[in-house]
């Protein structure tokens, strides 16, 4: 939970003199020590913005601000505890009263105050996710709506359109036209089941998180006596992450600070990647625009990277027209240039990365100060796979390895079948993907065909399984006809047409169904169709990948610190970490940026944040690197253009590697 204050000690313990000239740079100590009125802080990566805040509000209770009159509003628990700790180291006491935490525990902790408001009384519960998704589910049921002639979005589906409608402050038929448009016919359906999600909710005495939200900027608006009593109280409001916010936060911020104005927000424009949750730049763009009379200061001082690394950050972000303009100035002196290293094609550039590694390591950089980042998921398929190969140990950053993810173990549970039909696990995943057979049905059918030498023949063969409800007789016969097709010659020999008969069979409208990110799990079996294409056989396909890990849960020989994984990230992933070397794959267009960015102004300008973000996470070393070629299962290999993120830097801020290998076993030579 996070933490705030109420010790009483505080009022009890002597001011604290804090030398703030003395911790604070120049740029630091204007802002810290700035009056009132509204202030938007533009803080570069490595800028010192956490060091910043907190010395701010230690400031403001030496002016003898009262803590309860300061919020302090965060985007994470963890960023709320580090804060308030920090205050408190800063101080030499805990501040009694200080409001900082979240915007959910915010509203929970004023809504605690109010349930009379919203129809709860303050015993209310909140649901997590989970718990969300049961009860979506439940009015589903109360709905009892038909789901046999086409699939409807999965509860976590319902939940993800729910939640993008609230906090964009949308329309739901506005937020499923656009985001999810292969639903648009089910508006009607889902606007229903919306209605009886709320009544449910009400009925159970509960909220959801994003409720904490809506009912709080409700109470501010629509109670006078509240909502003037808060905004009063909170003399001073600071916001952390400020280019996150999405339109509702903007609202309860723009309560908050109504009467004395006095509003700091913390935020880069440059680092602002985050518009699939519903985050809007432009509450940090229009910043002096919707708080009149704003001052700008800018933390431009960088403690993070080299100068080498900060120009090539400097000279890419400039091509943004969108944005602040700021210049970021290394603390740190010279260092390595960064190495853009163009390779034959994305094995190469996984060989080239793997063995890089290995060598860093030798001259003394620990794995875990080693991060590989990408732009999509399905980028760093090849690179696990020579990972493994070498006995790399790795982890994925806020996620699950590639091979591990549940639609790419979908896929490969089918291909499991046909290779050997006895795999009972296999069966099991694949049956619970039909519609109307569930766990229990799932295990009957498997006990009825288990005893024949070959179960898959049975079942094609018509072998009685029993009695089935409707629902799951159709789902079983849509599995049948499905394995009819798969062991056809022309496709059971053939991995990719394997895949694509799975994917025809079902599988892509359940993707699309089931999954809140569906488009990126698609592309991922894209890329699941390039490897199976270098494969003559399905059995061969399979075994290699079910060996592409034979270090997993074993002890390695070699490595001194078991705990030691060199980290492989989406670039989403690692916004706020730093390594002392990153590598940057894929630098292609199509892929960063994105083909979908591409003919659009403003997702190229996000694309481009990201391609900043990335760079500037690394403190000494970096990699960016491109393969020359691909390989697609449709077109053979394609020729692949670098990044226009790449073609726009100058030559004189990277040096280019040529990296030639005779073979795939042979030593790499660099060419600088």
């Amino acid at each position: 939970m996070e933490k705030r204050y109420s010790l009483t000690q505080a009022v009890q313990t002597p001011a604290k003199k804090i030398a703030y000239e003395e911790a604070l740079n120049e740029e630091q100590f204007r802002v810290v020590t700035a009056g009132g009125g509204p202030t938007l802080v533009l803080a570069g990566p490595g800028s010192g913005k956490t060091r910043t805040l907190t010395y701010r509000v230690s400031y403001l209770i030496q002016k003898e601000i009262q803590p309860r009159n300061i919020l302090l509003v965060t985007f994470t628990v963890k960023a709320a505890r580090e804060m308030l700790d920090r205050v408190e180291k800063i101080l030499g006491y805990r501040p009694d009263g200080l409001w900082g935490g979240t915007f959910h525990h915010i509203g929970n902790m004023i809504l605690r105050q109010h349930p009379k408001s919203m129809g709860r009384t303050s015993a209310f519960g909140i649901l997590d996710e989970e718990d969300a998704k049961d009860l979506i589910t439940a009015c589903m049921n109360d709905l009892k709506l038909s789901t046999t002639k086409t699939r409807f979005p999965q509860a976590n589906v319902l939940e993800s359109i729910f939640s993008l409608a609230v906090n964009t402050c949308r329309t739901l038929e506005d937020v499923v036209s656009d985001c999810y448009s292969q639903f648009t016919d089910l508006i009607p359906a889902i606007e229903r089941i919306w209605a009886g999600y709320k009544e449910r909710k009400r009925r159970a005495n509960v909220l959801d998180y994003d409720d904490l939200l809506t009912e709080l900027l409700s109470l501010l608006r629509n109670n006078p006596k509240a909502g003037q009593g808060y905004s009063k109280q909170f003399q001073y409001v600071l916001v952390d992450e400020y280019q996150d916010t999405n339109r509702l936060q903007l609202e309860l911020i723009k309560e908050f600070s109504r009467v004395h104005g006095n509003i700091l927000a913390v935020g880069d424009d440059a680092q602002s990647i985050y518009a699939f949750r519903g985050a809007e730049v432009k509450n940090l763009l229009e910043f002096p625009t919707i708080f009149p009379g704003t001052t700008i200061y800018r933390l431009e001082t960088n403690y993070r990277s080299t100068p080498e690394i900060l120009r090539l950050a400097n000279a890419s972000i400039q091509f943004n027209s969108k944005q602040f303009p700021k210049e970021l100035h290394a603390v740190k002196g010279p260092g390595e240039i960064p190495a853009l290293v163009p390779l034959a094609d994305a094995r190469q550039q996984a060989a080239f990365v793997a063995q890089r590694v290995l060598e860093l390591r030798e001259e003394g950089i620990p794995l875990q100060e080693i991060a590989v980042l990408f732009r999509a998921r399905f980028q760093s398929a090849e690179l696990e796979l020579e990972l493994a190969k070498r006995n790399i140990p790795y982890l994925v950053r806020g996620g699950v390895r590639f091979f591990e993810q549940a639609h790419i173990k979908d896929i490969l549970a089918h291909l499991k079948i046909l290779v050997n039909p006895q795999d009972e696990m296999a069966w099991q995943r694949t049956l619970q993907i039909q519609e109307g057979i569930g766990s229990g049905y799932a295990r009957r059918i498997w006990e009825a065909i288990a005893s024949a030498s070959n179960p898959l023949q049975e079942a094609i063969r018509g072998r009685d399984v029993g009695a089935l409800p409707s629902r799951t007789q159709a789902g079983w016969k849509r599995f049948i006809n499905m394995f009819q097709e798969l062991t056809n010659p022309a496709v059971s020999g053939q991995p990719v047409e394997a895949i694509l008969a799975i994917l025809r069979a079902g599988y892509e409208e359940y993707l699309k169904t089931h999954f809140k990110n569906a488009s990126e799990r698609r592309e991922d079996l894209e890329q699941l169709m390039n490897l199976a294409s270098h494969y003559e056989s399905v059995e061969r396909f399979v075994e290699d990948l079910a060996l592409r890990e034979p270090f997993k849960g074993e002890t390695i020989t070699g490595w001194e610190e078991p705990d030691e994984f060199l980290v492989l990230s989406t670039i989403h992933q690692a916004k706020g970490l730093e390594w002392s070397v990153v590598f940057l794959i894929g630098l292609v267009e199509g892929q960063m940026p994105h083909a979908k960015a591409i003919e659009d102004t403003n997702a190229l300008e996000e694309e481009r944040r990201l391609f900043y973000v990335a760079v500037t996470r690394t403190k000494s070393q970096l990699y960016l690197t491109y393969p020359l070629t691909r390989y697609t299962y449709q077109r053979g290999e394609v020729l692949m253009r670098p990044s226009s993120f790449i073609q726009e830097l100058p030559e004189e801020l990277y040096e280019l590697w040529r990296v030639s290998s005779p073979d795939q076993t042979s030593s790499w030579n660099l060419d600088p």
